[in-house]
């Protein structure tokens, strides 16, 4: 009867028309009056609010829940890219200058209808950090005019011991992805205060120098950096190794093909790009941000892609020591999940050991003490 109604409407004559027009607004809008009228008199059993239960609302939302410590320039362009991905449920900044602490919370928080998640500060006993899926370490000393690197180390090293123990307490299934420098010692830290097991701490490591690597060989090529595969492993620092023998664009490997193209300045270049944007601006913030937002949302997503990042490398293309350096590995859910091992040329698998052992020369002489 309705369809029929609804053919007569268009195409039946005035009449018809007029008469079942009449009857589909009666038929359409009497249970609407209706429905007022018990709305009007409270004797609708419950409204659609009302039918919304709060556990049926908690269930819908985002559970992600990801910590930050530290709210200085890279912290908070971690926090900002973090946000803007959309893939946490809430964000929990903490840092010991309160003031300086709640005043970024707030400034997030007014972007709440632009920025989807929660911004919230945590207290001095961490607890709004209680059951975090990962949580990002960007506090650190920063080294102070003619200071030795073991004792920034050290300092370092006192300010995760008042940190990590606490954190992982209230989050005992978490990731931790270190991202102060020295990276690779500090993610070394990390994972020796945590308790957890390795495959649970990394660091940011050369995921980022990876990145200024592809983007300058791409563009000495006049391709896109996505078209081009290459990485830096080892030490973020100066004793990272580019592997020149793995580089290729679409399956096509640079040193057999492009050999008319000068690539010897890449590496130095890559090595030397934080220190040229800190001689411009006093500090390297938004590209490790975005940087720290990706792997984030590896985790969370559980994408499993394969990235250079720092993680514990013994018996790793000969290395002895235990520390931590940047391979590629395959990040999800539970961590670092599988390293894969590249074919590294001669000179390759020598500077990578070299980077190893200029790490070890330091962290041999920490004194990590009771980790409690």
């Amino acid at each position: 009867k309705f369809m029929k109604m609804l053919h007569l409407l268009r195409f039946g004559n005035c009449v018809a028309r007029t008469s079942f027009k009449q009857q589909f607004v009666q038929r359409i809008s009497t249970p609407l009056i209706a429905t007022q009228q018990r709305l009007k008199h409270g004797t609708m059993e419950h409204s659609f609010i009302d039918t919304v239960k709060e556990e049926d609302i908690r269930i819908t939302q985002k559970s992600h829940r990801v910590t930050i410590v530290g709210v200085g320039s890279v912290g908070m362009a971690s926090a900002y890219a973090v946000l803007s991905k959309g893939t946490v449920g809430e964000l929990v900044l903490c840092d010991v200058a309160r003031d300086k602490l709640h005043g970024e919370v707030m400034d997030l928080q007014h972007a709440g209808s632009f920025l989807p998640g929660r911004v919230v500060a945590a207290g001095e006993d961490y607890a709004e950090t209680k059951d975090s899926n990962v949580i990002i370490i960007t506090a650190g000393a920063r080294q102070n005019p003619g200071e030795s690197r073991l004792s920034l180390i050290g300092r370092n090293l006192a300010i995760f011991k008042s940190i990590i123990p606490p954190l992982v307490k209230l989050s005992p299934d978490a990731i931790i992805m270190v991202v102060s420098n020295p990276v690779d010692i500090l993610t070394y830290i990390a994972w020796k205060l945590s308790g957890f097991p390795r495959n649970r701490v990394f660091g940011s490591g050369t995921f980022l120098d990876s990145s200024r690597f592809r983007s300058l060989v791409a563009s000495r090529l006049k391709v896109s950096p996505s078209s081009v595969h290459g990485w830096i492993v080892g030490e973020h620092g100066d004793s990272s190794v580019a592997v020149w023998s793995g580089v290729n664009v679409a399956g096509v490997p640079l040193n057999e093909t492009y050999k008319d193209i000068d690539f010897s300045d890449v590496h130095e270049k890559v090595i030397r790009a934080a220190y040229e944007v800190i001689e411009l601006k006093g500090y390297t913030n938004w590209a490790i941000g975005a940087a720290v937002a990706s792997l984030v949302s590896i985790i969370l997503r559980d994408e499993r892609r394969v990235v250079p990042i720092s993680t514990l490398v013994t018996g790793v293309h000969g290395v002895e020591e235990d520390v931590c350096l940047s391979v590629p590995c395959v990040l999800g859910s539970r961590g670092v999940l599988k390293i894969l091992r590249q074919e590294f040329s001669e000179e390759e698998t020598k500077k990578f050991n070299d980077s190893a052992h200029s790490i070890w020369d330091v962290q041999k002489e920490l004194d990590f003490g009771d980790k409690n």
